[in-house]
């Protein structure tokens, strides 16, 4: 194959880091870039980004194909159908630990480059994990379809997660 006639990588990378997390035990979460493109509900769009759930418990008929990933998912208590363009996916990793790949985007939704994180936690350009320190950018789905709360727990040395009693 000549260089334009071969395809991108970064499908075959998104499914291999939701294999990765569903073999762990890990909730494998998506970072959207939304553009015109992308069929999420837009209320939960924040600073034009959302996060998805897309493990098998808050994901209804989960198609990642070469173009799209394709599913559909509650928000509210509703079942919404998701449309999210390959090349808007700006990271895809595990809810648990943050640990994944990011993908560079742009705002016309064409992809530029790929860089794998084999850091422990956090890599800056992921979105926050829901028991991390700093608030996430964008709502993240939970398997109800319900937001994060805003009031995430302090962070205690080492980046652990505090986590504080509910009586």
């Amino acid at each position: 194959m000549s260089e334009p006639d071969i395809p991108s990588a970064k499908p075959f990378l998104i499914r291999a880091i939701y294999e990765w997390c569903m073999d762990c035990g890990f909730t494998p979460y998506l970072s959207v870039v939304v553009d015109a493109n992308t069929r999420v509900p837009m209320e939960y769009v924040r600073n034009g980004e959302i996060v998805l759930n897309i493990g098998p418990v808050a994901a209804n008929k989960l198609n990642m194909g070469n173009d799209f990933v394709q599913m559909q998912a509650r928000f509210g208590g509703v079942a919404r159908e998701i449309s999210v363009p390959i090349s808007a996916i700006s990271a895809v990793y595990a809810r648990e630990n943050g640990r994944g790949m990011s993908f560079d985007t742009d705002k016309a939704g064409v992809e530029s480059s790929t860089s794998a994180h084999q850091s422990e936690g956090v890599t800056p350009r992921m979105p926050t994990p829901a028991l991390a320190a700093a608030p996430a950018p964008s709502p993240t789905v939970e398997s109800d379809g319900e937001s994060t709360p805003p009031d995430s727990p302090p962070a205690r040395p080492g980046g652990k997660p505090a986590l504080r009693r509910v009586k």
